[in-house]
């Protein structure tokens, strides 16, 4: 099997090929300049494996949450992508992509969503597959969804972010975090495979971001009314 995976959802714009498990890929910190560089990067992955667009079995992207543009950037590509050459999709969350790269058993997954708040799950590894054991939301890292157990391992920029609040917040519960730890288009294209392989990939044009966060401004009196509750 071959598929082609996206994730552009942070500063980090990255792409993947997965082959029958083997996968060349290419990560780069981008900024803002996921629409001028991930077409370059994926044809370049694909010239590198000697792989045409036409031979692959599907297209993979992240959905979100994360950066609005960004997610639209890459379901964007993907359907363009999976239209013109006939490909089923399949969307992969952002936060269970965190998890997956984590190497980890138990994870809590938080991206920095601004404007003080928190793009939040976790997941637990059981019978090799993964289990949602809080489902992706958006809150206030000291309010953040509490957790049962220990040894729980925190990934994503929620952590760099929004450290201490977290770390009180699971206070005894968290073994370590990594605040470095971004989606990878790695840790999509393990997560697709397996649903491609069982057929659940779907039409190009049913694919869709992912968001949280329906709202990305405050008007004046609400960013008055969050500084007085301040």
């Amino acid at each position: 099997m071959r598929l082609l995976a996206l994730e552009t959802s942070t500063e980090y714009c990255s792409v993947a090929l997965w082959q029958d498990g083997a996968l060349t890929s290419r990560c780069e910190l981008v900024g803002q300049k996921h629409s001028e560089l991930l077409m370059p990067m994926l044809d370049g992955v694909l010239r590198e494996a000697d792989v045409k667009l036409g031979e692959l079995d599907g297209i993979a992207f992240g959905s979100g949450p994360g950066s609005f543009t960004g997610v639209r950037i890459a379901c964007g590509v993907t359907q363009g992508l999976a239209l013109g050459a006939n490909l089923p999709v399949v969307s992969i969350c952002t936060l269970l992509a965190l998890a997956e790269a984590s190497g980890k058993d138990k994870v809590i997954a938080a991206l920095d969503a601004r404007m003080g708040e928190i793009y939040h799950a976790a997941y637990e590894q059981r019978d090799g597959g993964w289990m949602t054991v809080i489902e992706p939301n958006l809150c206030k890292a000291e309010v953040a969804p509490l957790l049962v157990g220990s040894d729980w391992f925190g990934v994503g920029s929620g952590f760099a972010a929004h450290s201490e609040a977290l770390t009180n917040r699971y206070a005894g519960q968290l073994a370590s975090s990594d605040g470095t730890a971004i989606p990878q288009a790695a840790a999509i294209a393990r997560l697709a495979a397996p649903l491609f392989a069982t057929g659940a990939g779907m039409d190009a044009a049913l694919a869709a971001p992912f968001y949280l966060r329906d709202k990305v401004a405050l008007t004046t009196q609400e960013r008055l009314d969050r500084g007085a509750a301040a």
